[in-house]
């Protein structure tokens, strides 16, 4: 997925760091490489108790629909606790499906694999007591076509061409199996990736009507399906009704929603008494606190008055501290990470789009970026990040053709060389200008006039710190070589909402580069969705016809390097300027306790708070 659903302090990935913490034992958590550690669960459970969790700053829930349109996707109020997805893709530190909390049996797939057969569990029930069932998986998917109808950014795992518009079929052959009928055959690994693993069934019964009076109606007719999405995500922008309205208390998750400050975005969970699923919740309470910043989270962890957070990296050095003042702590990279700059090839203020379609002048940019510096820099990452050159980690058996190499690394030198054999004259802490226009090999570039200079804006998210930090360095490497970077910090659900090209297309000559933090690829981290020509997420409209190939092979081939293929290419080609990964630090009260891979989860961006519960 892309922006995670109930977003903590920081979405963030990092390096495998040396050292010790927690409290010393040896972790159990499946595909375990992080840092510090987890205790094994506590023996004795006390049953009750409030657990207070840190809202990411910038990130407040204002939606609660669960099928999320792209402009809401990273503001939704805990749609995998409240209602569960078919698949559940994470088990530890590990991406993987979890089989137990998944609440469909594996897909099976034909031998053209164009018919994907899926079987529901039948344990699992509504919070009033109807069972979920095969028409609850078909009506969910029915709106998100409805939705799509209306407009490409209604679901936000959309990428034209591609599900549901491939869809030939989709029908209840039984109580608890769904057929779907592709007229794509897919790679499998993507398809239980970004469709299957992002569906999730709804309570027909309930929420099949037009308005909150009105009769259930046939949702299989396009223009009920229609009139129904229309009601549901009018109501999900409603944020005073949101524990009131009887629409959201249908839940077949383990809690329930019992308050929502439509003022802060802050929001109560309470147990489901109803849940039929593996694990019931052990605490009374699970409240999720907005906060405005990264240091207004660490004082409260400080102070004692959060249970569970994510921390940014610049507090690496006080984890000892919280240790000793009753705080476990663990790191984890995130599986599917890309954190970047992303650019705007539509972006025609000063020429910023004949500027940035130059791929030598991408580069010279990719060179000014120090990766390993600013994971080392005590003022950025304070060692706890990763490098990152392409969608793709390096450690990943789908790991691109160069490695852990980087393809364009740190020096200014190069920069400089790239700059002027193409026509720049080059003026340290100056004014860079083409004196050489033209579109040859040994010129600026075709568009480009001579006499330009190279300047352009930049914003980025005020949250985490180590964002404005690193892009601080990076503007200072510019200068080196006269290029003008004017710069200006925004909170991220702004981002979200006018630095997009999709999103807000009256805004495309307003921002040049944007760095809102990390995007999530998932478990098979082609960059479809971010990248490609039509993709819901191409923020910049960058687009290739080369990358697009290859992540069509990702999606619908059968060679096994494919996603290594497009992986190298989009590390080469720079889509975005790479950024390295930074960290994702939990840390938790160490009087609470619960089954290990519950906290590894956290790192991956998932939260099963139902496996918590206060040692006895």
């Amino acid at each position: 997925m892309v922006r995670a659903g109930v977003a903590l302090l920081l979405a963030g990935s990092l390096a495998a760091c040396g050292g010790g913490g927690g409290n010393g034992k040896t972790p159990t958590v499946s595909g375990d490489k992080g840092f510090g550690s987890i205790p094994e669960a506590a023996d004795t459970v006390q049953a009750g108790g409030t657990v207070d969790i840190a809202l990411s700053p910038g990130l407040a829930p204002n939606y609660i629909y669960p099928n999320v349109p792209a402009v809401f996707n990273g503001t939704t109020v805990a749609p995998s606790q409240l209602w569960r997805p078919l698949y559940w893709r994470s088990t530890g530190a590990t991406a993987a499906v979890n089989d137990e909390l998944s609440i469909a049996e594996p897909p099976e797939y034909s031998s053209d694999r164009k018919t994907i057969t899926i079987e529901l569990k039948d344990s699992y029930t509504w919070s009033d007591g109807e069972p979920v069932v095969a028409d609850d998986l078909v009506f969910s998917i029915e709106l998100i076509r409805a939705a799509l109808k209306e407009d490409a950014s209604n679901w936000s795992y959309y990428t034209p061409g591609q599900f549901p518009d491939d869809l030939a079929s989709v029908e209840a052959t039984d109580e608890h199996t769904v057929t779907l009928t592709l007229t794509t055959a897919y790679n499998p690994g993507y398809f239980d990736a970004f469709v299957l693993g992002n569906l999730i069934p709804l309570p027909a019964h309930s929420w099949s009507k037009a308005s909150d009076d009105g009769p259930i109606i046939d949702f299989r007719d396009p223009a009920n399906a229609k009139a129904t999405f229309d009601y549901l995500h009018k109501a999900s922008q409603d944020q005073k009704s949101f524990a009131t309205n009887p629409l959201w208390s249908v839940v077949n998750g383990p809690f329930k929603l019992k308050g929502f400050d439509s003022s802060t975005g802050g929001f109560t969970l309470v147990p489901n008494e109803e849940y039929s699923g593996p694990q019931a919740a052990q605490v009374d309470e699970v409240n999720y606190l907005p906060f405005t910043s990264p240091a207004a989270v660490f004082n409260q962890v400080r102070a004692g008055n959060l249970t569970v957070a994510l921390l940014d990296s610049s507090y690496i050095d006080q984890l000892p501290t919280l240790e000793s003042t009753g705080y476990n702590y663990y790191g984890m990279p995130k599986e599917g990470q890309v954190n970047s700059l992303f650019l705007n090839f539509e972006n025609t203020t000063n020429n910023f789009d004949k500027m940035i379609a130059q791929p030598y002048l991408r580069q010279a940019l990719q060179h000014l970026i120090d990766q390993p510096g600013y994971i080392k820099s005590k003022g950025i990452y304070n060692g706890a990040a990763a490098e990152s050159y392409s969608p793709v980690s390096a450690a990943s058996a789908n790991a691109p053709g160069f490695g852990d190499k980087a393809p364009y690394p740190y020096s200014i030198e190069t920069a400089k060389k790239l700059l002027e054999d193409h026509g720049w004259k080059v003026v340290d802490h100056g004014e860079t200008t083409c004196v050489r226009p033209g579109a040859g090999d040994d010129q600026c570039g075709e568009g480009i006039p001579e006499g330009q200079k190279l300047s352009f804006n930049l914003f980025y998210a005020n949250s985490p710190t180590s964002i404005a930090a690193r892009n601080t360095a990076f503007i200072a490497a510019a200068k080196k070589v006269g290029i003008t970077i004017e710069s200006a910090a925004k909170a991220t659900n702004f981002m979200y909402s006018n630095y997009d090209n999709n999103f807000a297309p009256e805004n495309k000559d307003k921002w040049a580069v944007q760095d809102s933090g990390p995007i999530n690829l998932g478990g098979y981290p082609t960059a479809s969705l971010i990248w490609s020509t039509e993709g819901a997420y191409n923020a910049g409209h960058y687009s290739s016809e080369e990358a697009d190939s290859l992540m069509n092979e990702s999606i619908s081939g059968e060679d096994p390097k494919a996603l290594s293929n497009e992986a190298t290419f989009l590390g080469k080609d720079l889509p975005v300027l790479y950024m390295p990964n930074p960290s994702n630090i939990v840390v938790w009260k160490k009087t609470l306790s619960g089954d290990p891979d519950a906290f590894a989860n956290i790192t991956q961006g998932f939260l099963t708070p139902e496996f918590w519960y206060y040692a006895g």
